[in-house]
């Protein structure tokens, strides 16, 4: 690139996203309908001067990790209120006393079914590296076999696979276990032994449709799934039991959920009794009002085990 001018740099650059794009692995699901947004030559060149000014190759992982994050934060605030990436970008304040509190093992795997820019992940894979001394065996289980998400949206999915790239799980030229379609679907079969999630807050699960007329409207979706305890249009419960189902048997979770969404009537009580019966509910955590960036969100978070409940310790903080 940077031996190149004018509308052959333009050509050229175009023609290389095209490139790779088409690469196998996580690098052609990084470059996925990437083009070039920068239509005057002299301001790509100069931003391609400013980029090979820097030695990237001397810079560590953790160090490339930390610049993409803060952008990524950055562009989460700056989009805050609108349809955003916001939305997308847990607090990583918030995250990293999740993690925390959870204390995630080496040789364990780790999902979260609504993963966003991948936040969860990397405070994971910190905490692991910060907290034990690995083996050669647990440093490559930590690297391409802990962690497991799905993410709908496509561009949040790029941002995402390029965090953890840049963070240096995974391979480039390796699949990526970050999957694009709808958890909610059905199950996998996937069983973790950790689910670190904060699912999308909204009350209803929705799909837009074309109708005869050529007009769009949305209606609710329900997922009729036969190990959902109810079948509700309410997105927040229904990531809630599939995120019991994908726990292993002592599997651990920590759910980031609506103030008071199983405190509801119908489902919500429905799915709270189920959740008492089955697990091993440790501590609902509520959350300071205001730490989300999205305004008036009030918010708890679960941390539950897959067992049968013995005793319920009720903790409010």
């Amino acid at each position: 690139l940077s031996g190149k001018r004018g509308a052959e740099l333009e050509s050229f650059y175009s023609q290389l996203l095209r490139t790779l794009s088409t690469e196998r692995g996580m690098l052609g699901q990084i470059f996925t309908k990437s083009q070039n947004k920068i239509q005057d030559p002299s301001k790509l060149m100069r931003v391609i001067d400013l980029i090979n000014k820097e030695d990237w190759n001397m810079m560590g992982a953790d160090i490339k990790g930390k610049i993409y994050e803060g952008l990524l934060e950055k562009n989460a605030m700056d989009s805050s209120g609108s349809a955003g990436a916001g939305q997308y970008f847990t607090p990583r304040a918030l995250i990293k006393v999740i993690v925390t509190c959870m204390q995630p093992k080496p040789l364990k795997s780790i999902a979260d079914p609504a993963c966003g820019t991948g936040g969860f992940f990397l405070a994971a894979y910190d905490w692991i590296i910060e907290n034990h001394s690995l083996d050669r065996e647990e440093k490559e289980f930590l690297k391409n076999k802990t962690f497991y998400g799905n993410e709908i949206v496509a561009n949040t999915r790029r941002m995402c696979l390029m965090n953890m790239y840049l963070h240096n799980i995974g391979e480039i030229d390796g699949n990526s276990s970050i999957i694009s379609t709808d958890a909610l679907v059905s199950d996998d079969g996937l069983r973790v032994d950790y689910v670190l999630a904060n699912p999308p807050f909204g009350n209803k699960s929705s799909v837009t449709i074309t109708n005869d007329e050529g007009e769009t409207q949305k209606q609710d979706m329900s997922y009729n799934r036969q190990d959902f305890w109810e079948t509700t249009s309410n997105k927040q419960l229904n990531f809630l039991q599939h995120i019991k189902t994908m726990l292993k048997i002592n599997g651990e979770a920590a759910v980031v959920l609506p103030d008071n969404v199983l405190f509801e009537g119908g489902a919500g009580e429905e799915v709270r009794k189920q959740l008492l019966k089955t697990t091993d509910l440790h501590t609902i955590l509520r959350l300071p009002t205001g730490i989300f960036y999205a305004p008036g969100v009030k918010a708890n978070v679960l941390f539950f085990i897959n067992k049968p409940a013995s005793k319920n310790n009720w903790t409010k903080d």
